[in-house]
């Protein structure tokens, strides 16, 4: 509706999400990277395929599926570590954080994900920050946490801005 209206253009309109929000950012970036002109993913589930075998995973089997099973077939499809296209040339800029202390989405999840965009094409506007503190909210105590908020909006407003400044 924004770009439909013309609020903005997709080179100006940003996202962010984080846990299950950065799978569904995850996922935005990889199904639709044509809508998008900076993406931040925090903490996020990328890796449908071994999420399960990765801290908390496993009790989370009845709301995404077990992907040992033929429940992989479909889970594939939103598993944005498995969908990442090496012939797409325009993804977006992103922002990916996680913590190294979460308890709940390993950060594995954000360090494969970088690694391979990083390994297909070294010239990606691909950023990674990871705390070594802080759990699944990605900060230890609010310096932290006031740190990572500012981290994100710097990335999104410097990042919006150069677009726009280029349109």
């Amino acid at each position: 509706h924004l770009i439909e209206t013309g609020i903005c253009k997709p080179k100006t309109l940003g996202i962010r999400g984080g846990s299950n929000g950065g799978l569904l950012m995850g996922n935005m970036y990889t199904m639709r990277p044509d809508l998008w002109g900076a993406i931040h993913c925090a903490v996020p589930l990328l890796d449908m395929k071994r999420y399960h075998k990765l801290l908390a995973g496993a009790s989370w089997m009845a709301e995404y599926g077990n992907p040992d099973t033929d429940d992989w077939d479909f889970m594939q499809k939103y598993s944005s570590y498995h969908q990442i296209d090496p012939s797409e040339k325009n993804y977006p800029p992103i922002l990916v954080t996680t913590s190294t202390r979460d308890d709940r989405v390993h950060p594995a999840h954000a360090r494969k994900f970088v690694k391979k965009l990083w390994d297909m094409d070294p010239d990606l506007p691909v950023y990674y920050y990871e705390n070594i503190e802080g759990g699944h909210g990605g900060a230890a105590d609010a310096k932290q946490s006031a740190f990572m908020t500012s981290l994100a909006y710097d990335f999104m407003f410097a990042t919006l801005t150069k677009n726009a400044e280029s349109m």
